[in-house]
């Protein structure tokens, strides 16, 4: 049986933006789609003897935005098979459990509510740092939101660090039959220690080189595993977040790397990571390391 993929869904504009990505996204994998609204609806049941003669007032506009968002998905793509969830839970702990079981969540950028950016500033960027299965935040322009520019960006890290972030842009990028840009910022130092071959004047070359390096390590093996996957490589001096931020103007998802550190619990997105969920032009998804979608863990992540 296939995982789906999870969906969080809270009727604002950006939750339906990011239904329709993930209904393209279920179609383009094969995949079932759910649905999740969290509505904390039922810690409401038994406060007063009226709620139990019918369903909580809480619960009609609830299941209002989650049949508005099924027929939508229903709509766009019909063979998808589409189902839905009101759960009581708050939409963290909600979204979390359901990426035990899911092929990767997918949110809005922005929620309900006056506040721009709501949503973002509280669900997304948790789920995205503590979530056992891929995070796809569906923000940026609409071209990118789209997929028209035919192009995924991966932003390489460490080769040790990043090999499940560039195995699901491989995926990606053979699915949809698209360019793979695998990318590493570089910096040259302030005070090169001039212990490599390079003459005083031309440490750049030295650092340029050992960038491309790097990013040829962490390729090799998705490579070898997806042959028709067109890549290309680009070791680009400046900031990582600097650099992606940039180009991600030209592609139609950009894909880095989680990673747990010693003494923290959960992911830890870093800079980069939250640079990209606020900046990005095209979607972003934040993969962890070494997670295996559909194995259930002792116990949720923490919070």
């Amino acid at each position: 049986m296939k995982l789906p993929l999870v969906s969080g869904v809270d009727g604002s504009e950006g939750s339906l933006r990011a239904v329709d990505w993930a209904v393209d996204e279920a179609a383009l994998r094969g995949v079932p789609l759910r649905l999740v609204y969290a509505s904390g609806w039922e810690r409401y049941e038994g406060a007063a003897p009226a709620l139990r003669l019918g369903r909580p007032p809480e619960r009609a506009p609830a299941d209002s935005i989650v049949g508005t968002a099924v027929e939508q998905a229903r709509r766009r793509h019909p063979d998808v098979d589409v189902s839905a969830e009101v759960t009581p839970e708050d939409a963290v702990t909600a979204l979390l459990r359901e990426g035990c079981h899911a092929e990767a969540l997918i949110t809005g950028e922005r929620g309900r509510g006056g506040l721009t950016g709501l949503l973002l500033g509280s669900v997304s960027p948790a789920v995205a740092a503590r979530a056992l299965c891929p995070v796809i935040v569906v923000r940026g322009d609409r071209v990118g939101i789209a997929g028209a520019h035919g192009r995924i960006l991966v932003g390489i890290g460490a080769p040790a660090r990043g090999g499940a972030a560039v195995r699901f842009a491989f995926s990606e990028a053979e699915a949809r039959g698209c360019d793979l840009d695998a990318v590493h910022a570089w910096r040259c130092p302030s005070h090169d220690p001039a212990d490599h071959p390079r003459t005083a004047d031309e440490p750049h070359l030295y650092w340029k080189e050992r960038a491309a390096t790097v990013i040829d390590e962490a390729v090799a093996e998705s490579v070898r595993d997806h042959p028709a996957v067109r890549l290309h490589s680009a070791a680009v001096e400046g900031t990582a977040a600097k650099v992606l931020v940039q180009r991600s103007a030209a592609a139609d998802l950009i894909v880095v790397g989680a990673h747990r550190r010693r003494g923290h619990l959960g992911l830890q997105l870093g800079r980069v990571g939250h640079t990209l969920l606020h900046h990005a032009d095209c979607p972003v998804a934040v993969v962890p390391l070494g997670a295996v979608p559909g194995e259930t863990p002792t116990s949720l992540p923490e919070l």
